[in-house]
């Protein structure tokens, strides 16, 4: 517990702007919330009750506890991090895919009740399967702490502002409008994935190749 303090307060020390934009980046296409914007739409359409706040703090919270509790669950479980980052970079591969093509795989847009705080959209769809293999897959990167903390803040507040001025934003940028964004996005997270399954492809294969010399 201590070198985890520890660790993190040398992050704050050695804080990069540079990384922290990359990270925000990184979570900003994971959690699509440009692509969130039709979901939203249509709940908001079919008489549910969106609670602007209690999904950005919900939201919060869901991405900070995984962020520092995720990699020693995963301990728990016998997985190191580069296997679930070579895992989790294969889900970022299909989110982009989903981006691109138009295809439903993470998504479910049925929620019970009138109330729509906590399913979908905290569950699975900002703090979902995507942001967490994201949060997971920088972090076996090398990505601080503190860079992840800073894009989580910023993709929360960004979900917030969505959340609560979505019609206009709909009217300011139009279907077409979302519609390429959403696009132009998709093709950023499918280079970040490629990326992100060959670095740790190469780490795995060097730590067996070490293993078994």
């Amino acid at each position: 517990m201590e070198h985890f303090f520890s660790m993190v307060w040398n992050d704050i020390l050695s804080f990069d702007l540079q990384k922290a934009f990359s990270a925000t980046m990184m979570l900003f296409v994971s959690v699509d919330i440009i692509g969130a914007i039709p979901i939203v739409l249509s709940i908001k359409d079919s008489g549910k009750k969106i609670e602007n706040r209690k999904i950005s703090l919900w939201t919060l919270i869901m991405l900070l506890a995984f962020l520092f509790i995720g990699e020693p669950m995963l301990n728990f479980f016998g997985v190191d991090i580069n296997s679930f980052a070579l895992a989790g970079s294969i889900v970022l591969f299909v989110l982009a895919v989903e981006m691109l093509f138009g295809i439903q795989v993470f998504r479910d847009d049925e929620s019970g009740g009138s109330n729509s705080t906590i399913v979908p959209l905290v569950f699975p769809l900002f703090a979902g399967a995507a942001s967490f293999t994201a949060l997971l897959t920088m972090r076996s990167s090398g990505v601080p702490y503190i860079a992840l903390v800073f894009a989580i803040l910023v993709n929360v507040v960004l979900i917030w502002l969505m959340l609560k001025f979505v019609t206009p934003f709909e009217r300011l940028m139009g279907k077409g409008g979302i519609f390429i964004l959403r696009k132009f996005f998709g093709v950023i997270l499918l280079a970040l994935s490629i990326k992100f399954f060959i670095d740790n492809m190469l780490i795995i294969i060097d730590l067996f190749r070490v293993q078994h010399e």
